[in-house]
């Protein structure tokens, strides 16, 4: 167990994903500077109640990720730009408010690599789930992200935290995702969002007829 700065946020950090943040609340430009003094990283908490900024300290859920902070951007007035790849999960004990931002108490929470055969065929399914989901964003405009570069890890766990990542659901939802028990239940859950999600955009693409007289008309 140790004591690490905790930053609430609207968004959701997993291991090994990138997060850009901007730094300007007088309190965060504090606990980002002892990270970068102390050279630790801080935890990424989801906000349960309340906001990111401007306000009282957020209520948090309890599950989070840390953040290491692999490149700095200064500006003006002590502001930053800041790159951060999240690390390890984490369940917070116990929360200090002493300093001006938030702090706790948090044990290490790891998800065991997948070890069962179905389990592992399972994490097969997600690079086309996948690459469908983004196809499908990109056709309605969503995101501007080519599936075709996306470079799948070959770790399932890895697999795993990038398709929750990716998907463009409510971050109450990649939340559950983040805290689930264990490898099983997370890809449970993944498979369960993206074939809801694939559904979803199956629904509402035009059929082929459409769009081809679409662009005729168009054209």
């Amino acid at each position: 167990m140790r004591t690490i700065p905790l930053f609430p946020l609207s968004t959701v950090l997993f291991p090994g994903m990138p997060l850009e943040l901007h730094i300007f609340e007088p309190r965060y430009k504090l606990m980002i500077g002892r990270c970068l003094d102390e050279q630790i990283p801080f935890g990424v908490v989801l906000i349960r109640s309340g906001q990111e900024a401007n306000g009282p300290l957020a209520e948090v859920f309890p599950v989070g990720c840390t953040a290491e902070i692999a490149h700095v951007e200064p500006l003006s007035d002590g502001r930053m730009n800041l790159l951060v790849i999240g690390t390890e999960r984490f369940k917070v004990l116990e929360l200090n408010d002493e300093q001006p931002y938030l702090a706790g108490r948090v044990e290490t929470l790891p998800l065991e690599p997948p070890q069962t055969l179905a389990v592992l065929r399972g994490a097969r399914q997600l690079p086309a789930m996948l690459r469908y989901y983004l196809h499908g964003l990109a056709e309605h405009e969503v995101v501007d992200l080519d599936a075709a570069q996306i470079d799948f890890p070959h770790d399932p766990l890895a697999q795993m935290y990038l398709a929750a990542a990716l998907l463009q659901i409510p971050s109450i939802e990649k939340q559950a995702l983040l805290a689930a028990a264990g490898a099983p239940e997370l890809l449970t859950a993944l498979l369960r969002l993206y074939r809801r999600e694939n559904a979803l955009l199956n629904r509402i693409k035009p059929p082929a007829s459409e769009a081809a007289a679409q662009r005729a008309w168009l054209n």
